[in-house]
């Protein structure tokens, strides 16, 4: 299991051979094949507290120095047969008992030091290195680096040779070879070659009898280096002759990358390397091979890193030694590698295994003489194949130009630098066809009930795919990463998948609508390059006028056709690195704690030589200081450390380790990190997480089935949410009334409400049918084959919905074709096209009857407002239907003109398309009736008025919906406008200005303000009501939650990973004080419900001074000519920047009853004015900042209960306000008011439930966010 104490390079250091006194026992020969022993076993921690005798060392009580190494179990290891014996005048005696860290298995290691077996020999062989990976049951990993050397072994008198029975006195010189294996908790394969490579060249000049105390020490020189935490920091020692570096994790969910990626493209052509990634994704058995050891982990390795986000989930042995080839007979998936001299044995053995040539760059089956597996997608694999082609990976090359370098680590540290451009490269590769592989199936998850539709997933790519999917989508690799994908994990995947998403396709996050293809897809158009750099980029607002903005597109092209675009998993960072101190003599206790001393100063002087700026750089010094601090036993310090770290970045925050330090502290140490608030908080919230209920394991992932059971209402609406048809409860709520409805009427009475009370069911036969009916028509549109006079009249984004049989029309015989924005016909014989209306352009839809030899014929006439003559159309059976779907359409479309809301078509669209499924799958007589269940807009028009006030319409531009992903609207709490920044590229997420809206239970949604699209799902900021947001600079947007956190979002990365913490309640108000001094630091302020207020200095995150003033809630804070004012729901106040307040403003008279007082306040400089507004008032008042005594000016708000939100754009107020309408329902109304004649220029009917925000955009727009029955955000012009 992952370990939770902090731990060094180290893990345990074995060194391996045959013991003299087993050489004594052989009759040695050349190539004499031994058995290989176990000699020396060396494992932190090196010294204790015992060593030394002091327990006080400045000041600061020492615990036993660990040196970086787990607090762990440990057992003995008693050697079986003999003990480990001397060889010649070495000392590589140990006692019997060894020393060996929990679950590592010595004699499998002793085979693994010498995969092709141990071997006496008369030549001297080179020093030759390979590598390993252990995995424990819980399938945790160690990593192993082994360096073998020869020595010379000659024996004496005692052990002369003899020839013809005679004693010969000439000694034979034979050599037997030694293993010594580094074994770390992490990958890193180069540094630890280097280590050994060092250690090697010191062991060419020792004399034997210091051998096993320099391996000890070598050890322990290792198990004081600290791992660097996930970021762009570098850890870098000196073990001379060379340096070392350590590269740290690229991610918290990466793996180390201490390797060369560009070996696979070396070894294997672009397809074979397509070739094993389809194998690995398949979960085969898969079995490397190379003539060289060292490949055989290396390139595996590789691979797992090519296949990044997916873990390879079962055996992963990528070196076999010769006594374990039995490990390929077992039934499961496993990687393994081998010696190519057992490719024949292994061949012959078992049928059906993926073998991997390395050396010959082969991939063949064993029993085939052909790899008869699919391939991965074709989009992703040109995209691949053209990537890999354009790769630099010749080192030599790039050095043509270049003088020869005299330094040897300057030469090392030009190589890093070229492999670590050359990995980064590849990186983007092989996750660029990850995402192409696999971007898609995030469009048929259901989140809320955790289900891939997988079937329809798979009708959704081509048909000549489908056997790579299928293969891949039961696999375990591919249900852990679906439960990633659920837990909506922010990881490389996700980032590249944001980075080359189309602007259409964030659009269609937009809008709920059924699949079906459009015409940019009918007409098999590529996207260009040149393309995806639209205009756009150009403007800072959308024209919001044109309509393609207001119609989302419903299905767009496969991310494998955007391949072409350059596109990165995250942005690129400078890499810093750390100098650690030089070694002291590692197995001295004094020395080691000196060691840590200086280590702890070096990293304290760099902490505050880093600039504030550089948070990701602070936050890794942080990081290093508390890990080396805990180690070395100053525990209050470490705390102090992993604090500031909370404040830095919480991404890397060690939660584990802080537990266990804090489970660790003596009573003494407690009580004195409790002296210090900071700490005490610490403290308090680790206790809180641990006593708190451990959720419920989020991994669990259902594939959607047809239900097998009568279904309630509750089951209904789950089971139609998860087969991906329709999100919205009211929704599937009418489609169950009609499906109701439509049963009852047939002769299987399967709904049923019966007299004792039961509730209505649905029968699981009918629920088939339905989806069914719904499916087919979908696949049906998939296979739509337009006339091309027919695409030339309809836009890209169109799609055909619905088709009729063919039919006598006014314009002769055809087909009628149905578009989310026209009618058109499709006329036989010679084809063409003929429109027949836009659904805006209706003026009447009703049904007649046409006469037909001796019958009528039902007809459908449709009257238009661009023709004087009605068209008519006999559509026979379907005239009903065709009848309500057309009215569904044009009431919907007619909401959405008036309502600015294009949601409402897309509503409607759905409505008619559930309406035809109804009717295709009940079959009944009373089949249309059921349907007119779901005429939800239709029926609208004729109950409630819905006409938009001519005010509101012409101020009002566009709506959007932030909950389309809910399966019920939710409260917008805060809006934010935040321009976009030049000289900044769009994959750093700052080129386009964006809206920050907040939902509830800390939801922040983000959108690209020109064009009003969803950049990310969400960023998770806490589970509490989020109250305010405040855009400090350019990195940093805070936000205050009813949780006491102010959360610090990254607005490039769109990342949360800081949080201040000192406020003890909830965070009610932000603002930022203007310098115009350059020279002084900005700064914010805060303030919370309970009356305190803290100062920020904002570039160190640090408390500059904090106060308390005396009011009934505190609720919002403004800056105003260098004084502070502060609203609480009882006075208004001026405070002086020590906390004095300098005049209180209490309510008005006529107001002293108001139980919720002051709402909200504006100050601004043009006429000196302080207006409040009331939460239980519908007025304005208005003081005059200079004399608060003067009387103030009142200002009317006709219609409204309250004022809920103000901003004050150009003369204008801007008031966002609650009420009820005449019916008694609550609406929101937002009035705009002229700021010199104190009166009610506008008075806007904005939403259907109190508008809870108002924020600028450029004083351009005003965006409005309302309460949770209309969840909308409404988007408004200023004059």
């Amino acid at each position: 299991m992952a370990d939770k104490s902090p731990s060094g390079l180290l893990e345990a250091c074995v060194v391996a051979g045959v013991s003299n006194e087993r050489l004594r026992e052989l009759r040695l020969g050349n190539d004499l094949l031994v058995e290989a022993e176990v000699l020396q076993v060396h494992a932190p921690p090196f010294v204790t507290k015992d060593s030394y005798s002091n327990s006080y060392s400045n000041g600061v009580y020492q615990d036993p120095a660990l040196a970086f190494s787990r607090v762990q179990r440990r057992r003995s290891f008693k050697k079986r047969d003999r003990p480990v014996s001397i060889i010649s005048e070495s000392a590589v005696a140990v006692s019997d008992d060894l020393s060996v860290p929990q679950n590592l298995d010595l004699i499998a290691l002793q085979q693994l030091c010498f995969p092709d077996g141990l071997r006496i020999t008369n030549e001297c062989r080179e020093d030759s290195f390979h590598f390993l990976v252990f995995t424990d049951v819980f399938g945790t990993q160690t990593h192993g680096v082994v360096a073998q050397y020869c020595k010379p072994i000659q024996f004496q008198q005692d052990n002369m040779m003899h020839k013809n029975g005679h004693q010969s006195s000439k000694l034979q010189r034979l050599y037997t070879t030694y293993s010594i294996c580094v074994i770390s908790k992490y990958p890193y394969y180069n540094a630890l070659r280097d280590c050994l490579s060092c250690f090697l060249l010191q062991l060419k000049t020792l004399r034997m009898t210091e051998f096993e105390e320099q391996v000890k020490e070598f050890s322990a020189k290792l198990a004081l280096v600290p791992i660097p935490p996930p970021g762009p920091l570098h850890v870098v020692f000196n073990l001379r002759p060379l340096q070392i570096e350590l590269p740290s994790r690229l991610d918290v969910d990466r793996p180390v990358l201490d390797l060369d990626l560009h070996l696979p493209f070396l070894c294997f052509k672009p397809k074979q390397i397509l070739q094993i990634i389809s194998c690995i994704l398949m979960e085969q058995r898969l079995v490397f091979l190379s003539t060289n050891w060292a490949k055989l982990t290396l390139v595996a390795e590789c691979f797992m890193i090519f296949i990044h986000p997916l873990r390879w989930q079962h055996p992963f042995v990528p070196v076999l030694s010769c006594q374990m080839l039995d490990f390929i007979m077992a039934p499961t998936a496993y990687l393994m590698g081998c010696h190519t001299h057992h490719f024949q044995e292994v061949a012959e053995e078992i049928d059906d295994l993926v073998l991997i040539d390395i050396d010959q760059g082969t991939v063949t089956s064993s029993g085939l003489d052909k790899l008869n597996l699919p391939d991965v997608p074709l989009a992703a694999r040109d995209c691949f194949i053209y990537r890999a082609s354009g790769l630099q990976l010749h080192y030599d090359l790039d050095l043509c130009h270049a003088g020869s370098r005299t330094d040897i680590n300057e030469l090392r540290a030009h190589r890093r630098r070229w492999q670590h451009k050359v990995n980064s490269v590849i990186l983007n590769v092989t996750m660029e066809l990850i995402v192409n592989i696999f971007s898609e199936v995030c469009e048929f998850l259901n989140y809320e009930h955790r289900v891939f539709n997988s079937e329809e997933f798979l009708r959704s790519r081509e048909t000549t795919d489908h056997t790579f999917y299928r293969r891949v989508l039961d696999t375990h690799i591919f249900h852990s990463f679906l439960r990633d994908r659920l837990n909506r994990k922010n990881d490389a995947f996700t980032r590249m998948q944001l980075s080359i998403r189309s602007e259409t396709r964030r659009l269609r996050t937009m809008a709920e609508s059924p699949r079906r293809p459009v015409m940019e897809e009918v007409n098999r158009k590529s996207l260009r390059p040149e393309n995806s750099l639209n205009n756009r980029l150009g403007k800072s607002m959308p024209n919001l006028a044109d309509c393609r903005l207001l119609t989302v597109p419903v299905r767009q092209i496969s991310v494998g056709t955007l391949s072409l675009q350059s596109g990165s998993w995250g942005p690129s960072r400078p890499i810093r690195t750390f100098n650690l101190p030089e070694f002291p003599p590692p197995l001295s206790y004094q020395y080691v704690q000196k060691y840590y001393v200086d280590l702890i100063g070096q990293l304290s002087r760099a902490i505050s030589m880093a600039t504030p700026d550089d948070s990701a750089l602070l936050a890794r010094y942080y990081y290093l200081r508390g890990l080396v601090n805990s180690v070395a036993g100053r525990r209050v310090d470490a705390l102090g450390d992993f604090q500031s770290l909370y404040k830095t970045d919480m991404d890397i925050f060690p939660v584990e380790l802080l537990n266990t330090l804090v489970e660790s502290l003596p009573a003494e140490e407690r009580k004195l990190a409790e002296q210090r608030p900071d700490l005490k908080r610490l403290i308090s919230r680790v206790k809180k997480d641990n006593e708190r209920a451990r959720p419920m394991d989020g991994g669990m992932v259902k594939r959607f089935e047809l239900p097998k059971k009568h279904l309630h209402m509750e089951d209904f609406v789950r089971r139609v949410q998860e087969s991906g048809i329709v999100k919205d409860l009211g929704t599937i709520q009418r489609l169950f009334e009609a499906l109701t409805v439509g049963v009852e009427a047939s002769s299987q009475s399967v709904f049923y409400l019966a007299v004792d009370g039961q509730q209505k069911q649905v029968d699981p036969e009918t629920f088939r049918f339905f989806y069914s009916f719904w499916k087919e028509t979908e696949a049906a549109a998939q296979d739509v084959d337009l006339p091309a006079v027919a695409l030339e009249h309809l836009e890209s984004d169109e799609c055909v919905y619905k088709i009729s049989s063919s039919v006598k029309t006014s314009h002769g015989v055809g087909k009628i074709a149905m578009t989310q924005r026209r009618l058109f016909l499709l006329t036989e014989g010679r084809p063409g096209y003929v429109e027949i209306t836009k659904f805006r352009d209706i003026e009447d839809v009703k049904i007649s009857s046409a006469p037909f030899l001796l019958l009528r014929i039902p007809s459908l006439k449709i009257k238009t407002s661009l023709r004087k003559e009605s068209f008519e159309v006999n559509l026979k059976s379907e005239c009903d239907l065709w009848h309500l779907m057309i009215k569904e359409m044009w009431a919907g479309r007619k909401m959405a003109d008036d309502h600015k809301d294009p949601q409402f078509m897309e509503q409607a669209l759905t409505n008619a398309l559930l309406m035809d499924a109804v009717v295709g799958s009940l079959q009944s007589q009373k089949a249309v009736y059921a349907a007119t269940k779901l005429a939800y807009f239709d029926k609208m028009k004729f109950e409630v008025p819905m006409m938009v006030p001519k005010t509101t319409s012409e101020t009002l531009k566009h709506k959007i919906n932030p909950s389309l992903d809910q399966t019920s609207p939710q409260a917008v709490d805060v809006l934010l406008y935040t321009p976009g920044q030049l000289g900044v590229s769009e994959l750093d997420g700052g080129a386009n200005p964006k809206l920050w809206c907040a939902l509830s239970d800390g939801k922040v949604l983000v959108f690209d303000a020109t064009s009003w699209s969803m950049q990310q799902n969400s960023v998770q900021v806490g589970t509490s009501r989020l109250n305010c947001m405040l855009a400090v600079n350019q990195q940093q947007l805070w936000i205050g939650s009813k949780d006491s956190f102010i959360y610090i979002i990254n607005p490039r990365s769109v990342s949360c990973n800081k949080q201040l913490t000192e406020h003890r309640g909830e965070v009610t108000g932000l603002t930022l004080e203007d310098r115009t001094d350059k020279f002084n630091q900005t700064v914010a302020y805060s303030c919370g419900e309970d009356g305190s207020v803290i100062v920020w200095d904002v570039s160190s995150l640090q408390v500059r001074r904090q106060f308390r003033v005396s009011c009934d809630r505190l609720q919002s804070i403004q800056i105003h000519d260098s004084m502070l004012w502060c609203c609480g729901r009882d006075c208004v106040m001026e405070v002086r920047r020590n906390g004095t307040v300098h005049r209180k403003m209490s309510l008005p008279d006529h107001l002293l009853s108001s139980p919720r007082g002051f709402s909200s306040f504006l100050l601004f400089n043009e006429s000196e004015q302080l207006w409040a507004g009331f939460a239980d008032a519908g007025e304005l008042c208005v003081w005059h900042c200079r004399d608060l005594n003067k009387p103030f000016i009142r200002i009317q708000l006709k219609d409204c209960a309250g004022v809920v939100c103000m901003i004050k754009v150009k003369s204008q107020i801007w008031v966002g306000c609650h009420g009820r309408s005449a019916a008694g329902k609550a609406r929101g109304k937002i009035y705009v008011v002229n700021t010199d004649r104190y009166t009610v220029e506008k008075e806007l009917v904005a939403h259907a439930d109190s508008v809870q925000t108002l924020c600028s955009a450029e004083d351009r727009y005003v965006l409005s966010g309302a309460a949770q029955d209309d969840g909308k955000i409404g988007i408004w012009n200023v004059e």
